[in-house]
């Protein structure tokens, strides 16, 4: 009998998230695959062409059943509702899960946003004793601090027992960023973590189109991903201004859609910047040929402790097409960049290092670039190896350690 396995998640296919990749990887291997996610509405709020928001429905991918409930539309504009979609994912999903659950073999939480999507999971290992593993992609209680919600001690009791139930329900914990440890060690003393990180779920060969993108004329920076608050596009944006103001020919591309974006674009407009192109939301299928034709691809974050912890999932993409990285973060990237010299970095709030930043790499244009490429290479291949990291995750949730 094939090994029979439940995902939990808040997103799947046809959201572009890497718990696809993963899952479909499991199903050639012969396991018995079975999601149980929402109707499908990421990142804009509202529910994707060909499906409606129905209590619950069913459909096959890859040989993968998915199993969906219904989600909160209007997220990306509302609070209110971005933390009712949240208890929704709670409430109804735990309902489903224990009504389909006792079948499963394993149970695995790809968590990537709130904690409160563990608790179908959590409550699958308490009634029918099923072995849980978690992938955490982000840290609770820190990221609802970083949010904006202030740290008071009635929300801090309740997110610190929330967090420990949690985590001391599921059997094995992987991270996805080495740096979690230290902030889950607390909530489940004594457990072993396992380090996976995130692999490329694009790649050279995935874009036939990747050379035919023609980019503004000049030396091009590319921002790819969210749009959002965290990602300090505004100082982005106003670090690549003074940089620009020198009329060296370069051009910041800013490929994607968020909450953001519109804001940002009113910032270029009223402040009269120019060089800045915005793009808008693009595929998967659609990015390697924005990689293959930008000279140095930027990653940034908010400076604040949480993210310093983090490594963004855009990183490991920048990586595998070989490009040099402008790294506006602090922490464990910035770290990461140095030690294995895949680029440059500046802090989140300098804005003459930014610009100084910008500037350094047009000034190596004429060939200094290609060991920031050459190691980048390197780095994939040592550590985000996409096979090497899935069977070593695999092998321990067959396992059931």
């Amino acid at each position: 009998m094939p090994l029979k396995i439940l995902i939990v998640s808040e997103r799947f296919y046809p959201e572009e998230f890497i718990i696809n990749d993963l899952a479909s990887q499991w199903a050639e291997r012969g396991f018995e695959v079975d999601v149980l996610t929402q109707i499908p509405s990421y990142p804009f709020g509202k529910v994707f062409q060909g499906y409606s928001n129905r209590l619950f429905s069913e459909e096959c991918w890859k040989k993968i059943r998915i199993l969906r409930f219904f989600t909160v539309t209007g997220y990306r504009e509302s609070l209110f509702f971005k933390l009712l979609n949240y208890l929704s994912f709670a409430i109804t999903g735990s309902l489903a899960a224990l009504w389909i659950g006792r079948k499963y073999d394993r149970i695995f939480v790809y968590n990537t946003g709130p904690l409160t999507a563990a608790l179908p999971a959590v409550f699958l290992h308490k009634f029918y004793k099923k072995h849980v593993t978690i992938w955490t992609q982000d840290i609770w209680p820190d990221m609802v601090y970083a949010y904006g919600f202030r740290k008071t001690k009635t929300l801090s009791f309740f997110l610190d027992r929330l967090v420990a139930f949690i985590y001391r329900n599921c059997d094995t914990i992987f991270i996805s960023c080495a740096g979690f440890r230290k902030s889950i060690e607390p909530y489940a003393p004594g457990r072993t973590m396992h380090h996976f990180p995130n692999w490329p779920t694009v790649a050279p060969s995935a874009g036939a189109a990747g050379g035919a993108l023609k980019l503004p004329d000049g030396f091009n920076f590319t921002f790819a991903g969210n749009i959002g608050k965290f990602q300090n596009l505004d100082n982005i944006i106003r670090g690549f201004a003074l940089a620009g103001a020198s009329g060296s020919g370069l051009r910041l591309n800013i490929v994607g859609d968020g909450s953001e974006l519109e804001r940002l674009k009113e910032l270029v407009e009223a402040e009269h910047i120019g060089g800045v192109v915005f793009w808008g939301r693009k595929s998967q299928s659609e990015m390697p040929a924005f990689f293959n034709a930008s000279d140095v691809m930027i990653v940034s974050l908010k400076d604040a402790p949480v993210f310093e912890l983090t490594v963004p999932a855009k990183f490991q993409a920048y990586l595998a097409f070989s490009k040099p990285i402008f790294c506006v973060m602090n922490g464990e990237v910035r770290r990461i960049v140095e030690e294995y010299k895949t680029g440059l970095c500046a802090a989140p709030g300098d804005l003459n290092g930014i610009r100084d930043g910008f500037l350094k790499f047009h000034g190596l244009r004429d060939g200094g670039l290609k060991s920031f490429a050459e190691n980048s290479k390197i780095l994939l291949e040592t550590v985000y190896d996409r096979d090497k990291i899935t069977a070593a995750m695999t092998d321990l949730v067959v396992a059931g350690k």
